[in-house]
């Protein structure tokens, strides 16, 4: 008799012959591909609509930029609300009260912007020739290590005062960019402080069905507070700080290097760096070394004292980010959305974790690889603490060794 094989199509990909006994033995029995098959492609997948995502926002930066500012100032200001609600003051009342208090804060900061602008302006004439002396030292520099004639010419013309203040200028964007931004900022704030009036409401709504994301953005929102209030207090203590020992020494343009010192304190890592440069080069055409010294020194102190010491206790573990992390947020932001971008590198990051990790409970474990260590710390103690007593152990185990035991006397 003739046996009926089992028929595999030739070249079959994750094909398996079925015995001809069972049920559908004519049929092909298809395998599944391997799990990690499947989570390389999401990975890839996943990466490339990150990539199409990045390009797409920085180039709407000129939009994207004020609307996440004015996200970030409505957060903020969103327990004048609450305080005021709790009073029996109407909605609107509450609605128009945040708007106002996120406007003057704006206005102060955009008139002080411009009067240290001003100041930088009437501040470069007077140093003309000396930067420019500055520009011929380093070019005469450049030359020497090989550099092209018109690298070493580029870098001598960028010395020129009549080159920095639009150079600086240009950091800010210019009379109708900034124009443009203050009217989304403002737009927005309005509206978005309008439908914050619902939120409280709306999450009571969504708490049945999506407790997690709740509570994510619950934090989230808790935790950019906590950080801008107080990265704000304390950066305009250490910019008063700076300014006042800038005025002390003698330096000029205090003011202007004092609201730099404010604004880069919202930088990590990197601001500081920025903020020290400008005001050691003007003390050193002011009065040399024997003036740039003391400033670099002042600027080291304030800095550890306010960042390193006061910042982490206040702010406690509301960032919760690695010093990698945040370093490489500063630098992503900055390219991706300028200058704003680099003052919102925690808040807008917090917003990305808040969205990819917090919200999703199995995401949950990436937390203490991007920087939440409180549990980890917990755990290091215990593992420190066995260590100690594992080498402590050791120790008395070796000095028992070489005593006697009692009633044993050492022979001579």
């Amino acid at each position: 008799m003739w046996r009926r094989r089992s028929r595999t199509r030739p070249g079959a990909v994750g094909a398996r012959p079925v015995s001809p006994g069972t049920p559908g033995g004519d049929t092909l029995a298809v395998v599944a591909p391997p799990v990690s098959a499947h989570r390389a492609t999401s990975i890839l997948v996943a990466l490339g609509g990150a990539t199409v995502a990045v390009f797409g926002l920085a180039a709407i930066a000129g939009i994207a930029s004020p609307i996440l500012l004015a996200l970030v100032l409505t957060i903020c200001a969103h327990p004048v609300r609450r305080s005021l609600e709790r009073r029996g003051v109407p909605r609107g009342m509450a609605t128009g009260a945040v708007v106002a208090t996120v406007f003057v804060v704006l206005a102060a900061f955009v008139a002080a912007l411009g009067l240290a602008l001003g100041q930088f302006a009437a501040l470069l004439p007077q140093f003309a020739s000396q930067l420019s002396d500055i520009g011929a030292t380093v070019s005469d520099w450049l030359a020497g290590l090989g550099f092209g004639t018109a690298q070493v010419q580029a870098v001598e013309a960028s010395f020129e005062p009549s080159n920095l203040l639009p150079f600086v200028s240009g950091i800010f964007g210019s009379i109708t960019n900034i124009t443009v931004a203050l009217v989304i900022v403002l737009t927005m704030l309005i509206l978005m402080a309008a439908d914050a009036g619902y939120l409280p409401t709306m999450l009571k709504q969504l708490q049945p069905a999506r407790p997690t994301l709740v509570e994510a953005l619950t934090n989230f929102a808790s935790s950019v507070r906590r950080y801008m209030v107080a990265t704000t207090l304390l950066g305009i203590a250490q910019g008063a700080l700076n300014a006042v020992a800038l005025v002390l020494l003698g330096v000029p343009g205090a003011f202007l290097w004092g609201l730099l010192s404010f604004l880069c304190s919202f930088i990590p890592n990197v601001g500081y760096f920025i903020a020290i440069v400008p005001p050691t080069v003007f003390a050193f055409l002011t009065g040399g070394w024997e003036l740039a010294l003391p400033v670099i020194v002042i600027y080291a102190i304030v800095n550890a004292v306010v960042q390193s010491i006061v910042q982490p206790r206040v702010v406690g573990n509301a960032v919760a980010l690695s010093q990698s992390l945040t370093f490489a947020s500063v630098l992503f932001w900055a390219i991706v959305l300028g200058a704003i971008g680099a003052i919102l590198a925690i808040p807008l990051t917090l917003l990305v974790r808040t969205i990819l990790v917090d919200a999703d409970p199995a995401a949950a474990w990436w937390r203490p690889l991007i920087g939440d260590l409180d549990e980890t710390r917990t755990l290091m103690k215990v593992e420190d603490a066995k260590q100690r007593a594992l080498r402590k152990a050791g120790r008395a185990a070796k000095s028992g060794a070489g005593k006697p035991a009692k009633g044993v006397k050492r022979r001579r």
